[in-house]
């Protein structure tokens, strides 16, 4: 069968906020978890799961991975994650084949919206 992605782990102070923010923000119902934990998602989904663990220290610095969330209106994404919960960076990037701007999640983590053009 070879090597194949099937997950991102998110380590969470608060799991049930960042995992519920995920969620809503991009329409996964939650599959099988470890106590404690939440994954979004079910094993085997074309989709690769996401899962949130607790930890107990909150994030410090700048994570080196992130998501890239694909939206259609860059406006609509970013009153979304504010209604969520989460936050903007305030850094965003113009390109001829899109907009990017750099979000966050309640806890920090930082994430990618997308309009492509």
């Amino acid at each position: 069968m070879g090597n194949r992605w099937v997950g991102v782990t998110v380590d969470c102070v608060d799991v049930e906020l960042v995992a519920t923010f995920w969620s809503a923000l991009l329409d996964r119902e939650r599959g099988p978890s470890r106590p404690g934990w939440v994954y979004l998602g079910h094993a085997g989904d074309q989709q690769p799961r996401l899962v949130f663990q607790p930890v107990p220290e909150s994030k410090r610095g700048k994570i080196r991975l992130h998501l890239d969330v694909a939206v259609d209106d860059i406006d609509e994404g970013i009153a979304q994650v504010v209604a969520l919960g989460g936050r903007s960076t305030d850094e965003r990037h113009d390109y001829e084949q899109g907009v990017v701007v750099v979000m966050a999640d309640p806890e920090g983590h930082e994430f990618c919206l997308v309009q492509y053009y």
